[in-house]
């Protein structure tokens, strides 16, 4: 018997692991599809006069070589005790929510909780983080974070705007914001026409603004009343925002006691690393009569079909891809995964437990003022949280030196001052190695005196609700995480099939380096040299992503797609701008172009025009082309989506380019769909001119229930001169995010996903993405029609299947959304972009075995249809319409037309494993109508 070795080398260990489907399994769908091999089905669903020449080049890595690799780059990165501030602090994470939020599956891998009934666990999290900030702000709503601090206080700008009943068009920002918050705010301001008022808060004239924005406390330290500021502001019709920080409100007054109508800020140092930038969950909290104005995502309580109390996201019509140009914002994504640990570290540590740590920290930054006061420095201001600034004169790059050199980072401000920001971590080895620089010996003496007045001392209580209160035992904590993400369906249990959402593999050796202190434990304003690792990493995936779209430059500053969009749109209008051409502000958008495009058009102070669809799908081109043509010389760009968020592969894609750069416009060409065109085409080569890529879906960073998300883009060479800048970094355009690579730590995953592959593996991938959802497609379509097939019967790596027909018998596409929980599946997207519709994209990272397991379930709800069809069931009384049906339906009285078997195991449900929703269909009209979004007392649920 001949024996022929596998070579290790070269056997596909990574493509194996987030290719789903066997070579044998793939011949089984080809057979299906019709087709003889993968590249026949390509050939047949991309365009060949788009497809690229060149392969893409870099070998693939085991995953063991890639985490040397991360290893020997994370050794790069000097991680010190960084006290610099300004809004990023050192923390500890406790191990237990480490283990099992950070590093746990069921909470990384799960989508946004678009459909409630199987997302209570992350639900409630949320609920819980609303409450939290809502207690600590002193207002009464608040939202389920936002993407960080320096954003969250631009939204509450143009909130502020869109609110105050005040004529003014100026916006005052207090000086004593975080660089970053103010050129963030700048950056926002400038495309809406809104004037920024900078100075001192007793400069503010409020007569004179919409609105002002106030740092509590202040980045250099300063805490001050604004009661009295407010109460002006309020006099004059305008609204007051604060910036604030929660663990400063476990002693300060809050902002609601001062009057303030919105608070905003980071929830970092709630347990999250600082990552060198993020991501991390910002908040936002207002009084109740702005609520419907408050941007993002808002967690409510509703009741279920048995009249229980059920989670459910409230006021959905705010999302932006359904109010599209009309969008307050254009916030998408969130940061889910990070509030929900930030909302376990209030759980874990109690109010008691926070105070303890404020306590400590500022009884420490009083300890350093004494020390360094009685050695004659000159130290300000004089009543402060956990930041000093300290005079040292000329001596100022000495003393940086010599603190750096004791392992320590300062704040360097001005040319005279260093400022010095404490933390959690802060222990006595900190201070006597931080009193050394400064030449000082003496150990600081222990102190409980307060630098805090007594009018500013927080009197209310706050975090009262009882899950605040839980026993604090590790076994029992363990067990409150484990039953949450036992009520929610994620990536871990079963496979996600939304469309244009991509939902692949996040594999466990790519998300494993986020939690090494190398890359987990940097401030974002370190010194350049000492993130010598990060910058090799971020270089090398930079040139990556360069290969595979055909740009020349990147900018990894946007934290979401919504923010890449905005920044792509603000780099072509200021390429506009240094070209004598700042009146173009025309934007053509097709509807088949994503949800977020019109709104961040808005956003970027263009006009959008709206361009038809052909009959087929496709971008209406005579439509596309009158409007250019009536656009002129103020045409500033279009946008498109490529593949369409139709599914389909245009044919006249290169001509939409030609026709807006004949008109003297901008190609913007959403990258969303990056899982349809990686190894095959190249935007970059087919005529755009600059795109966002969802890292967070292409490039296997997982969702997070709803965030985080990376959007970086990447331009043409032309545009690369105007990309966004950073106080920090330089750059003569201003950022869009706080930190200069947005949420740098997440960057990694797409790094080590990149070098795992290698460019044979992405191309494989995006072949058997395609091969999925055509399989699919091909084996649905007996039983539903497909819509917007290419001009060959192919789709691209999504299909839409059309439910509509069925609405005239009474079966809706939340009956098959629901429906197909009984399945164990979460819903594909729902009536987006056609209403009435279910869009459903596969991923290359599903196993035949649960793909078919998903058509056995469409076709096995297609028969339920069928029987209402033909009389023989109505559709109220139909298992679809009773959908989901719980553990509580099968063990209550039967009163149905159909069996326990039929209603609670369809075809494709597992039996042994079930998974079973906690509640049944959501009522959201009573949600909608009974706002509550902090956590309800006891008594309510009681009561109910």
């Amino acid at each position: 018997m001949m024996f022929t070795p596998t070579n290790y080398d070269t056997y596909d260990f990574a493509n194996r692991r987030h290719i789903g489907p066997s070579p044998a399994e793939m011949a089984e769908m080809l057979k299906a599809v019709g087709v003889q091999s993968l590249d026949q089905l390509v050939d047949e669903t991309v365009p060949r006069a788009i497809r690229q020449d060149a392969p893409l080049s870099w070998a693939p890595m085991t995953e063991h070589a890639m985490l040397a690799k991360l290893r020997e780059v994370a050794a790069k990165n000097r991680v010190m005790t960084s006290l610099i501030g300004q809004g990023y602090y050192g923390t500890v994470t406790p191990p237990a929510i480490q283990r099992n939020i950070l590093e746990n599956p069921a909470w990384y891998t799960a989508y946004t909780p678009y459909q409630p009934e199987i997302a209570q666990g992350r639900l409630e999290a949320l609920l819980n983080y609303q409450t939290m900030v809502a207690d600590l702000t002193g207002l009464p709503v608040a939202n389920a974070s936002l993407l960080d601090e320096a954003t969250a206080a631009a939204e509450a700008m143009t909130m502020a705007e869109r609110s105050a009943k005040s004529k003014a068009r100026a916006f005052f920002v207090d000086d004593n914001l975080h660089p970053q918050t103010i050129a963030v705010i700048e950056t926002r301001a400038a495309p809406l026409g809104i004037s920024i008022v900078r100075g001192q808060p007793e400069d503010l004239k409020p007569e004179e603004v919409f609105g002002a924005i106030f740092q509590y406390p202040g980045s250099f330290g300063h805490i001050r009343d604004f009661t009295d500021m407010i109460a002006a502001l309020h006099d004059a019709k305008a609204l007051a925002v604060m910036a604030t920080d929660l663990l400063a409100l476990c002693l300060l007054k809050e902002p609601g006691a001062m009057g303030a109508d919105i608070a905003v800020g980071s929830a970092q140092r709630f347990g999250v690393p600082m990552g060198y930038g993020g991501p991390h969950a910002a908040f936002m909290s207002c009084r109740d009569e702005l609520k419907r104005a408050m941007p993002g995502r808002i967690v409510g309580v509703s009741i279920d079909s048995h009249g229980d109390p059920a989670y459910r996201l409230s006021l959905q019509t705010r999302e932006q891809h359904i109010r599209r140009e009309k969008a307050t914002s254009n916030v998408c994504t969130a940061q889910a995964l990070l509030a929900v640990m930030a909302s376990f570290y209030a759980v874990f540590h109690g109010p008691k437990g926070l105070r303890a740590i404020a306590e400590r920290v500022h009884f420490n930054a009083v300890r350093l003022r004494d020390a360094l006061v009685a050695a004659g420095a000159k130290v300000s201001p004089q009543q402060f949280f956990d930041t000093i600034t300290v005079e040292v004169g000329v001596g100022q790059l000495g003393i940086l030196a010599a603190a750096e050199l004791r392992g320590i980072n300062l704040r360097k401000i001005g040319r005279d001052r260093v400022g010095i920001s404490l933390d959690e971590l802060t222990d006595d080895d900190v201070l006597a190695r931080l009193l050394d620089a400064f030449g000082i010996t003496e150990p600081p003496a222990v102190s409980c005196g307060l630098a805090i007045p007594d009018v500013l001392l927080r009197e209310s209580d706050y975090l009262t609700h009882p899950v605040f209160h839980m026993n604090r035992a590790e076994s029992e904590m363990m067990r409150y995480m484990r039953r949450l993400s036992d009520r929610d369906l994620a990536l871990d249990r079963a496979m996600i099939p939304l469309g244009s959402c991509t939902m692949k593999l996040n594999a466990a050796a790519e998300m494993m380096p986020l939690t090494w202190p190398e890359f987990g434990a940097l401030h974002p304003f370190a010194p350049y040299n000492q993130a010598a690792g990060y910058h090799e990493a971020i270089s090398d995936l930079t040139e990556k992503l360069c290969e595979i779209t055909g740009y020349d430059a990147f900018s990894m500053q946007p934290n979401s797609g919504a923010q890449g969009e905005y920044a792509g749109l603000l780099t072509i209008a200021a390429y506009h701008r240094a070209r004598g051409e700042g009146h173009r502000d025309v934007c053509l958008i097709p509807v088949s172009a994503h949800g977020t495009n019109p709104a961040s058009a808005q956003m970027a102070g263009m006009k959008v025009v709206v361009v038809k669809s052909a009959p087929n799908g496709d971008v209406d081109l005579e439509d596309f082309t009158a409007k250019a043509e009536a656009a002129g010389d103020k045409l500033a760009a279009c946008m498109i989506t490529y593949p369409s968020t139709h599914g389909v592969f245009e044919e006249t894609v290169r001509a939409i380019c030609d026709i807006t750069h004949r008109h003297g416009g901008q190609v913007y060409l959403d990258g969303a769909n990056m899982n349809a065109l990686v190894g095959l085409v190249k935007p970059g080569e087919i005529g755009s001119d600059v795109s966002h890529l969802n890292l967070h879906k292409t490039f296997a960073i997982p969702h997070g229930g709803g965030g985080p998300g990376m959007g970086p883009i990447g331009v043409k060479a032309h545009l690369a001169p105007f990309l966004p800048g950073h106080p920090v970094s330089g750059g003569a355009e201003g950022p869009v995010s706080a930190a200069p690579y947005g949420s740098a730590s997440i960057l990694l995953i797409s790094w080590a996903y990149c070098l795992m592959m290698g460019g044979a593996g992405l191309t494989q991938a995006t072949k058997v993405a395609i091969l999925n959802a055509n399989y699919i497609a091909a084996r649905l379509k007996v039983g539903y029609p497909i819509l917007f097939m290419g001009n060959r019967g192919r789709v691209a790596h999504e299909c839409i299947v059309d439910t509509r027909p069925f609405a005239e018998m009474g079966v809706t596409v939340d009956d098959i959304a629901k429906r197909l929980i009984d399945n164990g599946f979460h819903a594909p997207t729902m009536s987006w972009p056609v209403a009435g519709t279910l869009m459903v994209e596969p991923t290359e990272s599903e196993t035949k075995a649960e793909i078919d397991r998903f058509i056995t379930a469409m076709l096995a709800i297609r028969e339920e249809i069928t029987a209402v069809e033909r009389g023989e069931i109505t559709a109220e009384e139909s298992p679809l319409r009773r959908a989901p049906h719980t553990v509580e339906d099968l063990v209550a009285d039967w009163d149905r037309p159909y069996t326990r078997e039929q209603g609670c195991f369809p075809p494709g449900s597992f039996r042994e494993d079930k998974y079973w929703p906690p509640v049944g269909r959501v009522d959201n009209v009573y949600g909608d109508r009974n706002l509550i979004c902090i956590c309800p007392p006891v008594e309510s649920y009681a009561a109910e």
